[in-house]
Order: C-alpha cells, then sequence, then structure tokens
C-alpha cells in the first residue's frame, strides 16, 4: 500500500532547528523582530525540507484567502476569456489567485455561485451577470461584509458599486450609423438580455437612436429580443427575420457568433453579402477574422477591463478607508470595417 504524502510544516521545521514554531513563522515572512542569521537558516532549512507555505489557512485565520472570486456567464466567448486573463494578469501581480466559477446564464446558478464564493472566504468578487438576473440581493452578503465587489459589462442598473463598462449606447449608435452610410435602409437587432441589465438596452437604445436621427423607421418586427446568445439562437432569429415580407437589408448584432450566423443563414438562402444583407458584430472576436465574407464589428476591450476590475479589487482592499463606488467607462471602441458589411 503506498504510503500517504505528508507536507512540511512549520513544526517540523522547528523540531529541526531546535527552534520555537513562532520564530519560524517570523523568519519566514521576514519580521524585524528575528535576526538576519536566523531568517536565512530558517528559510534554507524550508527549501531542502521541501516546506511550501499553506496560504489557505493562513488566508482563513486573517479571513482572507487572498483570492479573486470570478463569477461570469461562461469561460467559452473569447470576450470573457480574455477579461479573466486581464483579471489573473494583475491579481498575480500582487499574489492574488483566482477562483472561476460560471452561471451559464441561469440567475439560480448565480445565486447559489455567490453563496459558494462567500463561504469560500473570497477577498473580492468581479461579476459579469447571467442573462437571466433581475435581482441582485445574493451580491448583499459582499457588500454588508466589505467585500469588495465589481460588476463588469454585464452591469445592474442599480447597485451602489464598482463597475467597469463600455459606452454601449455610443457603440450601438456607431454600428448602426456604419451600415446607414452603407445605404442600408431597414436595419434588423438582435437583442437579448431582461429589462433589468443595461449592457444589451443600451446597444438598442444607440441602434434606435441612429434610425431616428437618419429618418429611418424603428420597425418592431425588425428588433428580435433572444433567450441566449448562442449560435443556433441567431440563425432561428434571421430565418425569422428573412421570412418577413419585406426583409431587413442590414443588421447590428450585439456579439460576433450572432453575426456570423446570419451571414451563414443569409448565404443559405442566396442572399448576397453584402450587397442585400449587410451585418455588423460586436467584440471583434477571432471568429469574425476567420469566416468568409470576414465579419465588420465593434472592437471589446476585453483584457483591459479585466485588468481595471482587479485593479479596483486590489485597490480597495490595500486601502484604510472604505474607496467609493465608481464607474470606469472605455469610451475607445472603434467600428472595424470588413467584408461582410463594406458596400461603399
Amino acid at each position: 500500500m503506498m504510503e500517504e504524502h505528508r507536507h512540511v510544516t512549520i513544526y517540523d521545521i522547528a523540531e529541526k532547528l531546535n527552534l520555537a514554531t513562532s520564530t519560524i513563522s517570523r523568519a519566514l515572512k521576514d519580521h524585524h523582530t528575528i535576526s538576519d542569521k536566523t531568517i536565512k537558516k530558517v528559510k534554507q532549512t524550508a527549501k531542502e525540507m521541501g516546506f511550501v507555505p499553506n496560504t489557505l489557512a493562513a488566508g482563513l485565520r486573517g479571513n482572507k484567502s487572498r483570492t479573486i472570486g470570478i463569477l461570469i456567464p461562461t469561460v467559452t466567448q473569447p470576450f470573457l476569456s480574455s477579461l479573466i486573463s486581464g483579471i489573473e494578469i494583475t491579481a498575480q501581480k500582487s499574489e492574488y489567485s483566482v477562483l472561476i466559477m460560471q452561471s451559464h446564464d441561469s440567475y439560480e446558478m448565480e445565486v447559489n455561485l455567490a453563496k459558494s464564493l462567500y463561504s469560500n472566504r473570497v477577498s473580492g468578487v468581479i461579476c459579469s451577470l447571467a442573462m437571466e438576473t433581475k435581482d441582485t440581493s445574493h451580491f448583499k452578503q459582499f457588500s454588508n461584509n466589505n467585500i469588495p465587489l465589481v460588476f463588469v459589462d454585464r452591469v445592474p442598473r442599480d447597485y451602489d458599486t464598482f463597475r467597469v463598462v463600455i459606452n454601449n449606447y455610443l457603440a450601438g449608435y456607431k454600428a448602426t450609423k456604419h451600415l446607414i452610410e452603407q445605404g442600408c435602409k431597414r436595419i434588423a437587432h438582435l437583442t437579448a438580455g431582461s429589462e433589468f441589465g443595461t449592457l444589451y438596452n443600451e446597444r438598442k437604445r444607440g441602434y434606435m437612436d441612429a434610425l431616428i436621427e437618419h429618418e429611418l423607421p424603428v420597425d418592431e418586427k425588425l428588433i428580435i429580443n433572444l433567450k441566449e446568445m448562442t449560435y443556433e439562437d441567431g440563425v432561428k432569429a434571421c430565418n425569422q427575420l428573412f421570412d418577413l415580407k419585406i426583409r431587413p437589408d442590414g443588421l447590428f448584432a450585439p456579439g460576433d457568433i450572432l453575426a456570423v450566423s446570419a451571414v451563414q443563414t443569409a448565404k443559405k438562402r442566396g442572399i448576397k453579402i453584402p450587397e442585400e444583407f449587410a451585418v455588423i458584430g460586436f467584440n471583434d472576436d477571432p471568429i469574425s477574422k476567420i469566416i468568409e465574407p470576414n465579419i465588420s464589428t465593434i472592437t471589446h476591450p476585453a483584457e483591459k477591463m479585466g485588468k481595471a476590475a482587479a485593479e479596483l479589487i486590489i485597490k480597495n482592499l490595500k486601502s484604510a478607508k472604505e474607496e467609493d463606488a465608481k464607474e470606469i467607462t472605455f469610451l475607445n471602441t472603434q467600428v472595424l470595417i470588413r467584408e461582410s458589411s463594406k458596400r461603399i
């Protein structure tokens, strides 16, 4: 039978060096009350014995785990995986680890995972809301216990905490204006989420204002609300649009995967891209550059947003006084014009 591996503890080092465990503990932390000679000897012995500090136990003793909880809809979307990368890069620089949980756009799962993060005693939480979420009372457990909370991208309308977003209204306006400039007159739009969140509603508001400003009608038949932002949902919605008596000649999709589904559905039905149907997506996902024709899109600085969110958490944890909640808005979204919409 294989012998179970036992971790080396500070008690083992203390026994070997015939020193008190408190001396070992302080020496490993470079405490000013311990001599340089002893610190050097303790650290050298610890290294030789293969000692690894138990950061979780140390964190729990101080009621902090040096872990940032990340609660997002999924890790499979390129935007969200880049967001995680930005969070992790910043967290590691300050010696924090991350704990990632996926809600899969389920409100019920988001509630349960928030409880799990709280019971894991995370130092802070970064969240992008699930599509189904209409109530954020499950996040009060963090706010009420001085655990910093940052909402990113999909943020609630009314919650007094940190936010990191882009100007979704302006991005939606710019995307629609581009299609108008290419000669589109009947522009469709796919939207998603509940009225509770701001992201898709703001993009829709930008879309509608661009139409109104250019004296084009806002036709409710051309606006389809999706339950999920999937390729399959996009295909279903586009077939619905193409079955209209007067079909649209342009589409603003709030995600590149939806733009891809629109292009492929149009091609199957013999509709020419962009001559008969111009498409613009959102996020500048890798797939937008792979598919033929390439997808026009709006840039979305995911990694920068992740870094900004982690910086807010870490700054708040280091600050002696409570930081005032604030919003960081990235304004530098750009229209990337490619084959799917370029007529002129």
